[in-house]
């Protein structure tokens, strides 16, 4: 049986089955283990991970009077947290997917490669360039604008080595797509967008060794990574001028939580400043969402799942309710499963709900075979169908699910 307890009640011989959290908060490369070690017990403690789930059928159970709360709670509690953005209208896109999809794979393709730069120079202790990073907010955020999903969904596609680059480019799209669900202004909405663009500069300082460790990291390693927060910020502020102190405070801060566990000040809920929790919402989805050297990254609908279930105490509620707004509970490439027996891929969101997406169905459940593709708008008056639950594509083993969705034979990227 599974259950959720704090790491307090952790002791060897439990079986891990999962941190609640984000893999870059603990160095562990395995997400489910025996717990033998003591060391690595004293690594669980000292991350900032607070809780997991255990597995009583493969280890030992936690003892009588523990408080724990098992799988079936946590889930209603979980969707009942996601249920509070199910009905907020989506804001209109400018254009539909299929018309800014090959213009965003060009956008991400260019971000990429200056980011490349950016990473190198920065490397070789030169000095970060401000217009061409300001060039690239404004593309970035131009392409959002238009339509949120597409940039966005092409970017969480990035391959494991592509990951520091890429992820700097998705935090950006996201930091715009959630001011904008947060009305900030067209300012602060560019300030939001340069914080996330540089916010993991920081990690050009990391051996790529250390970076790109396909393994368990050691203790050492693990504070060389989380030491990253505080070198991209003693980078930004040698381009004296250049940035303005809301980059350089997501860039220090977006590691911090709001119950004071986080790093590396451990500043509480009201010592962080909006746009850093902002920031630290952006970069745990693009990181739960990318494929790493060590782990592939969860389908877009299962993280937000995942990010609902441990985002007390972690992020600030209203800040995490407005970032679902911003993507939907079925974000762009879910695989769900509906009420009619098909398997479909999520193409866009509809301003009727969150919940009634527009689908496009391949397969049937019912007769295990590909069927004609079909576009499904939920929310349409005529429509009967519904989403029944969220698929892992990990066990349906679509080739062409990219494909299915962005119209695009391969990543662009």
């Amino acid at each position: 049986m599974l259950k959720k307890i704090h790491i307090d009640q952790l002791v060897l011989g439990m079986y891990i089955k999962e941190f609640c959290g984000s893999w870059m908060e603990h160095p562990f490369w395995r997400s489910s283990f025996l717990l033998e070690e003591k060391t690595d017990l004293a690594s669980i403690r000292a991350s900032s991970i607070k809780e997991v789930w255990i597995d009583s059928s493969k280890g030992l159970d936690a003892p009588k009077g523990t408080k724990v709360v098992e799988k079936a709670e946590s889930q209603a509690q979980v969707e009942a947290s996601i249920q509070q953005a199910a009905n907020a209208h989506y804001h209109i896109e400018s254009v539909s997917l299929s018309e800014e999809i090959n213009r965003a794979a060009k956008i991400c393709t260019r971000s990429k490669q200056a980011m490349i730069s950016m990473f190198e120079d920065t490397r070789m202790g030169k000095a970060v360039d401000s217009a061409s990073a300001r060039t690239l907010v404004e593309e970035i955020s131009s392409s959002v604008i238009r339509n949120t999903s597409a940039l966005l969904s092409l970017a969480r596609l990035k391959t494991a080595d592509d990951y520091t680059y890429m992820h700097s480019v998705a935090v950006c799209a996201l930091m715009t797509a959630l001011g904008r669900q947060l009305h900030l202004n067209e300012e602060q909405l560019h300030l939001a967008g340069m914080a996330g663009l540089l916010h993991d500069l920081g990690k050009a300082k990391i051996p790529l060794e250390i970076l790109n460790k396909p393994g368990k990291l050691t203790d050492a390693e693990f504070a060389i990574i989380r030491g990253h927060p505080s070198e991209g910020h003693k980078i930004l502020l040698k381009t004296e001028g250049s940035f303005d102190t809301t980059t350089l405070d997501v860039c220090l801060h977006h590691h911090e939580k709001v119950d004071g566990s986080g790093y590396p000040e451990g500043l509480r809920d009201r010592d962080i400043s909006l746009i850093a929790k902002m920031g630290a919402v952006c970069d745990v989805y693009d990181a739960i969402t990318s494929n790493r050297p060590y782990k592939e990254g969860w389908n877009p609908a299962e993280s937000i799942r995942k990010m609902a279930e441990w985002s007390q105490g972690h992020f600030d509620q209203n800040v995490f309710h407005a970032f679902v707004k911003s993507l939907g509970i079925y974000p762009t490439g879910s695989l769900v499963k509906l009420a009619s027996g098909k398997l479909g891929v999520v193409l866009e969101q509809t301003q009727a709900s969150l919940l009634k997406p527009k689908v496009k169905a391949f397969y049937s459940v019912t007769s295990h075979a590909r069927i004609p593709t079909a576009v499904i708008d939920l929310s349409a008056p005529h429509c009967n169908d519904s989403i029944l639950s969220r698929e892992d594509p990990a066990q349906w083993k679509f080739p062409d699910l990219v494909e299915l969705w962005s119209g695009l034979a391969q990543t662009p990227l």
